[in-house]
């Protein structure tokens, strides 16, 4: 019960993603679908409603807004996160990301494998900025987070 079994990205009113930003979001949301664990705590004003859960992710006023919903669609929470801790760490990691498609395509495996592994430690700061942001909102794991934190590259993509 504590986690999103449905997630939808507002990403209307962006460019039309590259072949390779739209295949790492649909890797993303799958393994998001497939596992996840995502906790509501506790509020003062009464009790959370349980889950699974929908989640919407969007960007409205330069804020990054989590829009959370019971599979009854009543509505379990609403949260808005600055866009400023995440800037730095989704610039970097589209960099490293263009470096490693470059990379794959005509670079030496040890190559490509030391381009990953930079990418992956970015991805993994990325996550632990998302995890540190939603720190009383929402419980996630770290795999959770990697996976989020990917949906909003891809929503920073078009921002």
């Amino acid at each position: 019960m504590t986690r999103i079994t449905h997630i939808a990205l507002d990403d209307a009113n962006m460019p039309p993603p590259t072949p390779e930003i739209d295949q790492e979001r649909k890797v993303a949301m799958f393994d998001l679908l497939e596992e996840n664990s995502f906790v509501l705590p506790e509020r003062e004003k009464g009790p959370v409603p349980s889950g699974p859960y929908h989640l919407s992710l969007s960007i409205r006023d330069k804020r990054l807004v989590f829009d959370v919903e019971t599979e009854a669609a009543e509505k379990a929470a609403e949260f808005h996160l600055s866009l400023g801790p995440f800037r730095q760490v989704v610039k970097d990691y589209f960099q490293i990301c263009e470096s490693y498609f470059e990379a794959v395509k005509k670079l030496p495996p040890s190559q490509i494998e030391t381009i990953d592994m930079a990418r992956r430690g970015i991805h993994n700061e990325g996550s632990r900025v998302l995890q540190e942001r939603l720190s009383g909102k929402a419980e996630i794991d770290t795999d959770t987070a990697r996976r989020l934190f990917t949906l909003i590259c891809v929503l920073h993509f078009g921002g």
